[in-house]
């Protein structure tokens, strides 16, 4: 057999083994878990191994024992926490567990619930495998972390999937949560289009944001979520205020900006304000709402768009950014052009670049310096855009890429 001949039956195999579910499954889970539990089998293990589960568990707790969600425990943890009331109620079950136990389960929650959205998608099991290989490396990072960020992709693409089954009351429960958990979960209202019965969509989430307003009240009191959300705001507009000021976070478009030509303080609204007028007039394609690929374009642009237009985007929240990257790819019309696969290759590839699978040398000279991280998904996404624009959506849709109903 010739090397070239060795050379295809190697990359069938592959090929193979990327489409072979456990194979894939193993992956997604593995890499989720190794790094957490190694921290917490680490001898003598503190709590600043997971810092940031220490700081969830407390939103509850400091719920019901009524202190200020927002201000420092340093007891406790380092850092300040900066999510709302509901988001207490949602990591509530989790206290009840030791540390080290409730800390596991959260970071597999965490990637079941992601992991549960994308295989819901309406896609092949082979392209919703792909998606899942595409973001394994950023899962792996988020439950580093111990970060929320999986939750968060997963809600949008719920809100998606529950609107294009018809099932609007879900959908804005999934759009209320996350907005309510982090403020991300507003994108979810980009599918408003999509639905057949906006009144009820609208009427929804009138009904789950009273629900989940009054339900943090059962724990603690109405005067004590009435102040909590009056001191959220000015909570997130300091954390805004320091993510553009540190070097840790601010990896976004108006940090890169920033970095690239020694602007300080570039204003989010110069930036965002284009950006958002630029992704509204996608819409004017009316005709094409109700396609499939069209909508999923529209999906991977709001995953994308996220992270590379939010101040607080830090190298593990590119795990939401990775997901739409994904979709965009698997939604492409094959054959692949080369610069498709160039902008896949460079996502994945810079994406990634402060793991050690990236030159340390180019990591520390240019990639974080220059907040470059986001270069690649920002391409992606002005590509996209321009896809949404002009591409020619097939008029039929294969049966396979029908959404995955949720029961």
């Amino acid at each position: 057999m010739k090397a070239k001949d060795y050379a295809g039956l190697f990359v069938q195999k592959l090929n193979n083994l990327f489409k072979n579910k456990p194979f894939v499954l193993f992956i997604w889970f593995g890499l989720s878990l190794f790094p957490v539990i190694s921290e917490v089998l680490q001898p003598h293990a503190a709590y600043s191994h997971y810092n940031n589960y220490i700081i969830y568990k407390h939103t509850f707790l400091n719920l019901v024992q009524q202190h200020s969600l927002f201000g420092p425990q340093p007891v406790y943890y380092f850092d300040l926490n900066h999510y709302g009331p509901v988001f207490a109620l949602i990591i509530a079950p989790f206290t009840l567990l030791p540390d080290n136990i409730a800390v596991i389960l959260w970071t597999i929650f965490n990637s079941w619930i992601l992991y549960l959205a994308i295989m819901k998608l309406p896609f092949t099991e082979s392209k919703r495998l792909t998606i899942l290989l595409i973001s394994a490396p950023l899962i792996m990072a988020s439950a580093q972390n111990v970060q929320v960020n999986p939750l968060i992709a997963a809600l949008v693409i719920f809100s998606f999937i529950f609107i294009r089954n018809k099932q609007d009351f879900w959908a804005a429960l999934m759009i209320i949560i996350g907005t309510a958990i982090k403020l991300y979960g507003i994108v979810g209202l980009a599918f408003f289009f999509f639905s057949d019965n906006k009144i009820k969509l609208i009427l929804s989430m009138i009904f789950w944001s009273a629900i989940l307003f009054v339900l943090p009240m059962l724990f603690s009191s109405p005067a004590y979520i009435l102040k909590t959300y009056h001191d959220w705001y000015p909570d997130l507009v300091a954390k805004n205020a320091e993510n553009i000021a540190s070097n840790r976070t601010y990896i976004c478009v108006m940090g890169m900006i920033s970095k690239i030509f020694k602007i300080s303080n570039v204003s989010n609204v110069l930036v965002l304000g284009p950006a958002l007028l630029l992704f509204a007039l996608t819409y004017l394609r009316i005709k094409v709402w109700k396609n499939l690929q069209y909508q999923l374009l529209i999906l991977a642009s709001v995953l994308i768009f996220t992270v590379v237009f939010s101040s607080g985007s830090e190298p593990p929240t590119y795990v939401i950014d990775c997901v739409g990257v994904g979709i965009w790819f698997v939604n492409l019309d094959r054959p692949l052009t080369r610069v498709e696969i160039f902008l896949i290759i460079f996502a994945i590839y810079v994406t990634n670049a402060p793991s050690d699978v990236f030159p340390r040398y180019l990591r520390m000279k240019y990639v974080m310096p220059y907040e470059l991280i986001a270069l690649p998904s920002f391409i992606l996404w002005l590509k996209i855009i321009y896809e949404l624009f002009t591409r020619k959506f097939a008029k039929t849709v294969d049966a396979e890429m029908q959404p995955a109903i949720i029961r």
